[in-house]
């Protein structure tokens, strides 16, 4: 796409709205730039899911947020910085979280099954060919399990704090984020300003119940039948500090993942696309191009 020339005046207020970006919402006609980040929602599957879009690359990537998250509030540093030219980058938010309700959240056994095929048939909306997955947390089980059943769709995948599988050391684990008055500030904040304390109270409960269900399937069962399936080059990261996601659903999603790559990063912790957003975001657009 041909870039118009930039007025002084206009580049100054570009640079002064830069830091808000992922924080309000653009009109459509900014988007010329090709660096705007506009929102939308589009009926899908019955409900209607709210995406952030930006750039104008032929390499689609969807960005798949974690439990309770969204675009905005999991993906502020990647709408920002990821390469404009090489990619179109959508960030959703899937049904019951951020901007998609209603309605509420809730957790059949199927809910990772049911956000795969609303993250898949999202960009089939959005009239994307083909698309690239970068999934965090729960949102890197989803795209596991999206690489698995459409093969064909899934281009390349990074994802990181991912589990194929649910062990009693997780469950542990899952009990003591369960009453989000004990969450770090900086962690709950944003979620409280998301949601409200109820809603987000209630559902991060919710999200614990239904995480725990998959500890009572054979093998602690969430997605590890489908690994085989996985056809796309996929690229695991995992922050060895990591206090939510133990090193081994790393090296086993390595292990079952054919023609995966493994790449650790010593300080990371869960979020360490936020925290070490520059070295996380190059990782990235090496492993996509």
């Amino acid at each position: 796409m041909a870039t118009a020339a930039v007025h002084p005046a206009a580049l100054r207020l570009r640079l002064l709205l830069s830091p808000l970006k992922s924080r309000i919402r653009v009109p459509q006609a900014a988007a010329a730039f090709g660096t705007s980040v506009t929102s939308a929602k589009v009926a899908v599957n019955g409900v209607h899911l709210h995406y952030q879009r930006t750039g104008e690359g032929e390499h689609a990537v969807l960005l798949l947020p974690g439990m309770l998250g969204s675009g905005s509030t999991d993906f502020a540093p990647q709408l920002q910085s990821l390469n404009k030219k090489r990619f179109t980058v959508v960030a959703w938010d899937p049904r019951g979280y951020g901007q998609s309700r209603p309605p509420d959240r809730d957790f059949p056994r199927d809910f990772f099954e049911r956000d795969a095929k609303d993250a898949i048939d999202l960009m089939k909306a959005l009239q994307f060919k083909q698309v690239s997955l970068l999934g965090w947390s729960d949102g890197g089980i989803t795209a596991l399990v999206a690489a698995a059943k459409y093969p064909s769709y899934v281009h390349k995948m990074v994802i990181w704090g991912a589990n194929a599988y649910v062990t009693e050391e997780d469950v542990r684990i899952y009990q003591g984020i369960r009453d989000v008055s004990k969450w770090s500030e900086k962690t709950r904040k944003p979620l409280e300003a998301l949601y409200g304390y109820d809603y987000f109270a209630k559902t991060c409960e919710k999200w614990v119940d239904g995480i725990n269900q998959f500890k009572h399937l054979p093998d602690g069962n969430i997605c590890r039948h489908l690994l085989p399936l996985v056809q796309c080059p996929t690229l695991i990261v995992h922050g060895e500090k990591d206090p939510l996601v133990p090193r081994f659903h790393a090296d086993f999603l390595h292990e079952h993942v054919k023609g995966s790559r493994l790449h650790l990063m010593p300080e990371g912790k869960h979020n360490l696309h936020l925290r070490f957003a520059n070295e996380f975001n190059k990782l990235a657009e090496d492993f996509l191009q």
